[in-house]
């Protein structure tokens, strides 16, 4: 198994840090947006990380590589079992994409709504911060795909100048308990690390 990985990209750190949690080492290829390799734009028509080969199949899209190693590599489990449970999880999934992750690559590219992208972002964590209180994880009492969603975002956001007010202290709290997992750190590149303080 290989995944072609972004050093910075959040996208890529959602499925190192699924796959240091599910306890599967694949060879990794780091990625540099301005000088792709040659194997990559063959498996990848898009030429986007993160990209997962296994066997005879390349995965190019986080959410189906996501469920790809949720079902190839059941245990642990980290998406529900039930249909019922799994369709909440994918419309959390697709809010997180929406509220949260839109913004920040808004905030990547810089420019002039770069600050309306981070405020947009400080106002949607923020309204959702009683989530991350409720339980252990995000919205669950077990790591789920959720959390390796959720986890790489709040490490980004010192990197990105955001800011959370006083009732926000849960996704504070959460952050903390995730980042110090044994399979978040091992998820980190050296340059994710030099993200935050």
């Amino acid at each position: 198994m290989t995944l072609f990985s972004g050093q910075i990209c959040p996208d890529s750190h959602r499925i190192r840090f699924m796959l240091a949690e599910k306890g599967i080492t694949p060879e990794i290829v780091a990625v540099d947006a301005s000088d792709l390799p040659e194997d990559l734009l063959d498996l990848n028509p898009y030429g986007t990380v993160p990209t997962l080969v296994d066997r005879d199949v390349a995965l190019y899209s986080p959410g189906i590589i996501t469920e790809y190693l949720d079902e190839r590599f059941p245990h642990p489990p980290l998406m529900p079992v039930d249909p019922v449970s799994r369709a909440k999880a994918r419309l959390v999934l697709y809010r997180v994409e929406q509220d949260w992750y839109r913004p920040m690559r808004e905030l990547e590219q810089g420019g002039s709504a770069a600050e309306q992208a981070r405020q947009r972002l400080t106002d949607s964590l923020t309204a959702a911060a009683d989530l991350f209180a409720e339980e252990a994880f995000f919205l669950s009492p077990e790591m789920t795909v959720m959390d390796c969603a959720v986890a790489p975002l709040i490490w980004r956001l010192p990197h990105y100048g955001v800011s959370l007010p006083a009732q926000a202290a849960a996704i504070e709290a959460y952050g903390e308990r995730i980042f110090g997992r044994e399979s978040f750190q091992r998820s980190l590149t050296e340059a994710e690390r030099a993200m935050r303080p």
